[in-house]
């Protein structure tokens, strides 16, 4: 049997791993940079998060919360006062201790000027925020207080992965405060839907939404809220979460008001966040062997226009339509923005520049040749069909009327895949040997069963083994009670267990 080539070697059968990193590579989305566990974002993957933090900056002043920035630097002595905190993150923490350097006689850069407090490169800021909040909150009517912060943070990994898992990384994070907990868990179930939203209808994704389990949850949280996405090697990627941080942290940091009737109250808070993580849910989620299939509603360009000519009187006329072609394009809106196209001008062959664009993954690809100007036609290939050979040609005019609507049927279809695909390698489970088996057998997807929180030491050492977690209690689910898979005890809650990135 020939095998068919790909843009994209390895394949996703042959090692996902690598073929991961040759998507990222290929896609032009970012590189390692010199610095260990670090990387660089490239403008193609750059264009992905601008265009998630336009998203989410809409929905966050339709509900009314302000973008802040605050101090990359915490004081140590602000991890210290949330014990549960600080125990999670302590292992991450990168730590200044010097202000400057200088010269010793070797003529060697050495740390001078030793702080007489260290401190932590944010890997968080809960801390940082709760004591601005504490200065802010003297009166229930200075509640609620609705923060929002678009940031890098610093967190020492092990073992990396672009976009996935590196020492630092973009996120977005909120915080807030309320009166009551039922404000603020409130609060966090209106961001977790905003989040529902945006990865439903901008990525394509798919996740199940849920609650973490007691072991699962953020640290110093009372509740914590997920989205649960599952790539194509069937593995879960925590796609955003939402935390009702309860009165712990206002108690630390006396964030405190005075209620209607003259009593001092703890406030309730809340914390939560997406980072550029979201990147790497998108590849693993709809790339395929050829390289990135970027959905429209996130993609920075919807249209990638090759001119294809063999002189300088070809390429006039070829370069003249293209232009024409972009323009009357921006004219037209695809929800609420202009239609993008990029026009490839540079001195690569048709061929090279087809593949290009096939592996950066604009949703379409458009070859225009002098023929084609002869007949007021393009040659249409959209990136997310099955067979990139099959090429279709229209009238111009024809292509620009339709093209939103094309490219709205497109993004349904991406989605619709990315739903299927988690229907179809999400699995009830009702026996523990089955469980066992179904995880060492490295089958792919995820296993969907009853079981309890608090599991016994035995249990918990063996999802250790299988390297399987409880990545949530979906909410769709949350009253369903049924028979323990582990323990086969009762009234235990509907989960969600997977291996995981």
């Amino acid at each position: 049997m020939t095998q068919v080539k790909t843009a994209i070697t390895p394949t996703r059968q042959e090692n996902f791993p690598e073929w991961y990193q040759s998507v990222v590579r290929e896609g032009q989305l970012a590189e390692n940079s010199d610095v260990r566990g670090c990387m660089i974002i490239l403008p193609q993957g750059l264009s992905l998060w601008e265009n998630i933090k336009t998203y989410l900056n809409l929905h966050f002043k339709r509900t009314n919360h302000k973008n802040a920035y605050f101090p990359l630097l915490i004081p140590k002595s602000y991890l210290e006062e949330e014990a549960a905190h600080v125990d999670g993150f302590a292992k991450e923490c990168a730590v200044v201790t010097h202000t400057k350097l200088g010269l010793n006689s070797d003529g060697e850069l050495v740390p001078q000027g030793k702080l007489e407090e260290p401190y932590i490169i944010r890997p968080t800021s809960e801390t940082i925020i709760g004591h601005s909040f504490a200065k802010w909150i003297q009166s229930y009517r200075d509640l609620p207080v609705l923060i929002n912060q678009w940031a890098n943070v610093m967190r020492w990994e092990m073992r990396t992965r672009i976009f996935l898992r590196t020492s630092e990384f973009l996120w977005q994070e909120g915080h807030t405060a309320h009166a009551t907990r039922e404000e603020a868990v409130k609060e966090t179930k209106l961001i977790l839907d905003i989040y529902s939203k945006m990865a439903s209808d901008i990525l394509a994704l798919a996740p199940f939404i849920g609650s973490k389990t007691e072991d699962e949850k953020f640290p110093g949280a009372e509740i914590t809220y997920c989205l649960e996405a599952m790539m194509q090697d069937g593995k879960a990627l925590q796609a955003g979460t939402s935390h009702y941080l309860g009165q712990n942290f206002a108690k630390a940091q006396k964030i405190k008001f005075v209620d209607e009737q003259g009593e001092h109250q703890l406030a309730h808070t809340t914390s939560w966040g997406v980072t550029t993580r979201l990147i790497g849910a998108l590849i693993m989620t709809h790339a395929d062997d050829n390289g990135l299939i970027i959905p429209p509603r996130v993609a920075e360009y919807h249209a990638m226009i090759i001119p294809i000519f063999r002189n300088d009187e070809e390429k006039a006329a070829v370069m003249k339509v293209a232009n024409e072609l972009k323009d009357s394009l921006f004219e037209k809106m695809f929800f609420n923005n202009p239609i993008a196209a990029e026009i490839d001008e540079s001195a690569l062959r048709g061929g090279e520049k087809f593949w290009r664009a096939v592996k950066k993954g604009y949703p379409f690809i458009i070859e225009l040749g002098p023929k084609d100007i002869e007949k007021n036609q393009i040659c249409l290939i959209k990136r997310n069909q099955e067979n990139l050979k099959d090429k279709a040609f229209m009238k111009i005019d024809t292509f620009i009327e339709m093209a939103s609507d094309e490219l709205t049927t497109m993004q349904q279809d991406i989605y619709q895949k990315a739903v299927n695909f988690r229907e179809t390698h999400t699995f009830e489970m009702t026996s523990k040997n089955k469980f066992v088996e179904f995880f060492k057998k490295d089958k792919k997807g995820f296993i969907s069963c009853f079981a309890h929180e608090n599991l016994p030491d035995e249990i918990k050492s063996l999802l250790k083994e299988l390297k399987v977690t409880a990545r949530c209690i979906p909410l769709a689910s949350e009253e369903e009670r049924g028979t323990c898979l582990f323990t086969q005890k009762e009234n235990a809650k509907k989960m969600i267990f997977a291996k995981a990135y």
